[in-house]
């Protein structure tokens, strides 16, 4: 570079006025904003969000207690007891997710054999009070039961992916 070009550059702020011509370029186009409660952005049927247990069309739960997603979680949030039911069969008697270990990878819900723990499309929660941030069992039962229409669409929806 010659000392007459480094002089212009050096003296006439060169990348200062390369970032001035930027913000002009884009100063007249059209923006796009989001005015977020009332209008929402379109949202993906994988996105991962809050988790749910979901229930057979019959009522009774889907969780075998196989403990797959337990040891597949590379957080450790999840914590799962079991006991064996009048039955004969295997039930969960206690499954909790700490939302607060939680990374949202997915792995639990593609280790489940039974489809039992999915993760919602459900980003909007929040926590008040200490201990709120533990789903429990009841808790993610009624989250499965309050949003199975829209999980049951997501699984049809990505059928055809897996």
């Amino acid at each position: 570079m010659s000392r007459a070009t480094s002089f212009v550059k050096t003296y006439f702020l060169w990348e200062l006025l390369q970032g001035m011509r930027v913000t002009l370029r884009n100063l007249f186009v059209r923006k796009v904003t989001l005015n977020y409660p009332e209008e929402k952005a379109p949202q993906s049927p994988r996105f991962r969000g809050l988790h749910a247990l979901r229930r057979y069309p019959n009522g009774e739960e889907r969780c075998i207690a196989c403990k797959l997603c337990e040891a597949v979680c590379p957080a450790l949030a999840i914590t799962i007891e079991s006991t064996t039911a009048a039955d004969g069969t295997r039930r969960t008697s206690r499954y909790d997710i700490d939302l607060f270990k939680c990374i949202y990878c997915g792995f639990c819900e593609e280790a489940c054999p039974v489809d039992a723990v999915v993760e919602t499309r459900i980003h909007e929660y929040h926590m008040e009070r200490r201990g709120e941030n533990i789903m429990t069992k009841d808790k993610l039962l009624a989250v499965g039961d309050r949003y199975e229409p829209m999980i049951a669409a997501d699984k049809a929806a990505d059928a055809i992916y897996r």
